[in-house]
Order: structure tokens, then C-alpha cells, then sequence
């Protein structure tokens, strides 16, 4: 049987998406960090809801490495994990904006950005092994 070959390159549209997405996960454990360190000098009335935040937010920037990861590899699975999160980025970058609150609006570009760059037709074929349908099929 014959070794598996290594999966072609990753395409630039695919890399530009996996640093903004790196970038994501590192802002999300620096803000962690941040809360963290409020949370042990003021204290916390629900530590119980602040510890169970603190470590879902860590399992999120966890799965958004391990997407990178996989997307690197070609993994077409690795894509739904990713998009979930920048839908959730954009729903609160637009809850941010009608709080007024104005860096909602970077949030909201990252996330559109991030989705874009995926669904782009080299991402598309990089994931699936070149395995694009034809648009004018049936």
C-alpha cells in the first residue's frame, strides 16, 4: 500500500484566514488572562459562573487551534467549527453596536473577513481535495 502524500500547499486566501483566526484565539486568551487577574483581585459573588466562563473561553481558543491545524491539513470538517465562532463574533460585534459600543466594529469585519477568505474557491478546494462542483451542473 502507498504512503499517503502530504497535502498540496495551502492556498494564500486559506493562510491570510488562519493567522486572522490565530489571532482571534490570542486575543481571546490575553482578554481571559486579563479577567482572570480582576477575578483574583476584586473576587467574584458567582466564581462559579466566572471559572466555568474562563474555561469555555479557553476550550474555544483551543478548538480554533485545533481548526487551524486541521484546515492546514485540508480538512474540510475543520471549516463548521470555525464559521460557528465568527457567526457568534458577528452577533455580538452587532450587540456591541447597538450598545453603542464602537469597537464592535472590528469584530464584526474580522468575522465576515474570516468567513469570506473560507468560502473562497481555493480554500473550497483545498479542503476538499480539489473536489469543487462544477456551478453550471445540475
Amino acid at each position: 500500500m502507498p504512503a499517503a502524500s502530504p497535502p498540496p500547499a495551502a492556498p494564500v486566501v486559506l493562510r491570510v484566514a488562519l493567522v486572522l483566526v490565530l489571532l482571534e484565539a490570542a486575543v481571546l486568551i490575553a482578554v481571559l488572562l486579563w479577567w482572570l487577574v480582576v477575578l483574583l483581585a476584586e473576587g467574584s459573588q458567582t466564581l462559579a459562573v466566572a471559572l466555568f466562563l474562563l474555561v469555555f473561553g479557553l476550550g474555544v481558543a483551543a478548538v480554533l487551534v485545533a481548526g487551524v491545524r486541521a484546515l492546514l491539513r485540508g480538512s474540510s470538517r475543520a471549516r463548521g467549527p470555525v464559521i460557528t465562532w465568527q457567526l457568534l463574533q458577528g452577533a455580538t460585534a452587532v450587540t456591541l453596536l447597538q450598545g453603542g459600543i464602537v469597537w464592535g466594529w472590528p469584530l464584526l469585519v474580522l468575522a465576515a473577513t474570516v468567513m469570506v477568505l473560507l468560502m473562497t474557491r481555493p480554500v473550497v478546494a483545498h479542503t476538499t481535495h480539489g473536489v469543487v462542483a462544477d456551478p453550471g451542473g445540475v
